[in-house]
C-alpha cells in the first residue's frame, strides 16, 4: 500500500485540532470559584494539578512527535498506518480528558453554596481519622465529594485511574442524603478505614491470619465468608475504633432496608450480609469498648429484623457465622501485621477517650464550654455526638445543627492555619483573629444546650 496525500493532510489537521483543544484545558486554579474555606488543601490541589499537567504535557509531546513523523518517515507510510498511530494518540487524549473530568466533578462541588465549605471540613476530619498513634500511616491528601446513592465510596490513593496512571489523592464520596447529619461520621470514617487498611496492608495480613485461625475450628463455609468480606470488616473495625457507637448507629441507618435485602446472601459481594454485619459491629464495639449498650443495640436490631421466617439454609449459614463471630473478633483485636511493628491492631485503633463513660464526660463538659468541642479532634467530636445520640441526650435536629457548625469550623480553622503558614514562610505579617466557628450563635444560655 502507498501513502495517500489526502489522508496525511486530514490527519495533520486532526492532530493540530487536538493540540488546540488540549491548550484550552486550564488548570483548576484558573477556573474554580469556590470561597477560600471550601478550597482543597494545598497538598491535594497541587497533587491533582501536577498529575493532570504531566498527563497533558505527555499527550502534547506525543502529538508533536506524531506530526514530525507524519512529515518525515510517515509521509510515505500507508494511510492505514497513519490512521492507526493517530487513533492511539486520540485515545491518550481522551484518557487525559477523562481524568480531568473525574477531578473536575469533585472540585466543582466546592462552589456549591454551603456544601463546598462542609466538604472542606470533612477533608480535615478524614485526614485526622486516618492518623494512628506513632505516625505509622503516612496519610495522603484526602478530598471529599458528594454522590448519589446510599453508601459511601473511596478511590484510594495510588490506585489506577481511567486510562492508566496512579491516583494522586484519596477521593472519598459521601452520599448526599447524609450531608450533614445522622450517619455522616460513620460513612466518612468507614471509607477512611479502607485507605488506612491499604496503607498498612491489613487485608492481606488478616487473610493470612484467618487461615491460621480457622484451622480445626469447623464451619468452613462461615470462615470462607469472613475471608471474602474482610476488606469491609476491617473498614468497619477502623470506624468503630475511631468513633465508637456512632459508627454502628450510622451502619444501621444505612442498611435498614426491606428484610429480603437485610438477609440477602452476599457470597459474590465484599459487603457482609447486612443482618450479620450489624451484629458483628456490635460485637467489635463490645470488645473494644465494653458496655451493655452494645448488647442492647444488638437486641434492638434482632427485634427489628426477626430471623423467624428466613429460609432454613440461610438460617443455618447465619448460625454458623454467629458461632464463629467471637473467634473472628478475637483475631481482629490480636492481629499483629508487620506494618505495626509488633503492636496489636486492637491496641492501635482503640482510643481510651472513646469509652462510653469518657465520651459522656466530654459531652457534659462541652455543654458548659462549647469552645472545647470546637478544638477537639474531629473523630473525638464525632464520637461524643454519636454517644450522646445513643444515650438519648441529643435530638436529630440539634445534632445536625452542631455538626454543621463543627464541620464549618474545621474548614475555616484549617484555611486560616494554611494562610498563616504561607504568610510565615513569605515573612509577611498577618493578623488573624479567632475563626467564628459558630455562625450567628444563639444566646449564651442556649449556646450548646444539647439535652432534649
Amino acid at each position: 500500500m502507498t501513502a495517500h496525500p489526502s489522508a496525511t493532510s486530514l490527519l495533520e489537521q486532526e492532530t493540530r485540532a487536538l493540540l488546540a483543544r488540549l491548550a484550552l484545558v486550564k488548570p483548576f486554579v484558573l477556573q474554580e470559584t469556590a470561597v477560600a474555606a471550601a478550597a482543597l488543601s494545598p497538598a491535594a490541589l497541587s497533587g491533582i494539578e501536577e498529575y493532570l499537567l504531566a498527563g497533558r504535557r505527555e499527550v502534547g509531546l506525543r502529538a508533536w512527535a506524531y506530526l514530525r513523523w507524519l512529515h518525515g518517515p510517515g509521509a510515505t507510510a500507508p494511510a492505514a498506518e497513519q490512521q492507526r498511530r493517530f487513533w492511539t494518540l486520540r485515545i491518550a487524549f481522551q484518557n487525559s480528558l477523562s481524568q480531568f473530568d473525574l477531578f473536575s466533578e469533585v472540585i466543582t462541588q466546592r462552589s456549591e453554596s454551603d456544601n463546598g465549605v462542609l466538604l472542606s471540613g470533612l477533608d480535615v476530619a478524614a485526614a485526622e481519622a486516618l492518623r494512628v498513634p506513632g505516625g505509622l500511616v503516612d496519610g495522603p491528601p484526602v478530598v471529599c465529594a458528594l454522590h448519589r446513592g446510599l453508601g459511601g465510596a473511596i478511590r484510594r490513593v495510588r490506585t489506577r485511574l481511567p486510562g492508566g496512571g496512579e491516583n494522586p489523592v484519596a477521593i472519598i464520596r459521601i452520599p448526599r442524603e447524609r450531608i450533614v447529619g445522622y450517619g455522616i461520621a460513620s460513612s466518612l470514617v468507614h471509607e477512611v478505614g479502607h485507605q488506612g487498611a491499604a496503607l498498612l496492608g491489613l487485608v492481606g495480613s488478616l487473610r493470612a491470619d484467618l487461615r491460621r485461625t480457622r484451622r480445626g475450628r469447623g464451619r468452613p463455609s462461615a470462615w470462607d465468608r469472613w475471608d471474602r468480606w474482610i476488606s469491609e470488616i476491617v473498614a468497619d473495625y477502623w470506624s468503630i475504633g475511631r468513633i465508637g457507637i456512632g459508627s454502628t448507629l450510622g451502619l444501621i441507618a444505612l442498611v435498614s432496608l426491606p428484610p429480603p435485602f437485610v438477609f440477602r446472601p452476599s457470597d459474590d459481594d465484599p459487603h457482609p450480609t447486612p443482618w450479620v454485619r450489624v451484629l458483628l459491629s456490635c460485637a467489635i464495639g463490645d470488645r473494644l469498648y465494653p458496655d451493655p449498650q452494645w448488647r442492647r443495640l444488638a437486641a434492638v436490631w434482632r427485634a427489628m429484623y426477626p430471623i423467624e421466617g428466613v429460609p432454613p439454609p440461610l438460617t443455618a449459614a447465619i448460625a454458623d457465622l454467629e458461632a464463629t463471630m467471637p473467634a473472628l473478633v478475637t483475631m481482629l483485636v490480636n492481629h499483629q501485621p508487620p506494618t505495626l511493628d509488633g503492636r496489636r491492631l486492637g491496641a492501635v485503633l482503640r482510643n481510651p477517650e472513646v469509652r462510653p463513660d469518657a465520651l459522656l464526660r466530654h459531652f457534659r463538659a462541652w455543654q458548659s464550654d462549647p469552645g472545647r468541642m470546637a478544638s477537639a479532634p474531629p473523630t473525638l467530636a464525632f464520637a461524643v455526638i454519636g454517644q450522646a445520640r445513643a444515650n438519648g441526650l441529643l435530638t436529630p435536629e440539634r445534632e445536625a445543627w452542631i455538626l454543621r457548625r463543627l464541620i464549618t469550623g474545621w474548614a475555616v480553622t484549617s484555611t486560616l492555619a494554611t494562610a498563616r503558614n504561607a504568610a510565615r514562610r513569605a515573612d509577611v505579617p498577618m493578623v488573624v483573629g479567632q475563626p467564628a466557628i459558630w455562625a450567628d450563635p444563639p444566646p449564651v444560655t442556649d449556646h450548646l444546650s444539647l439535652a432534649i
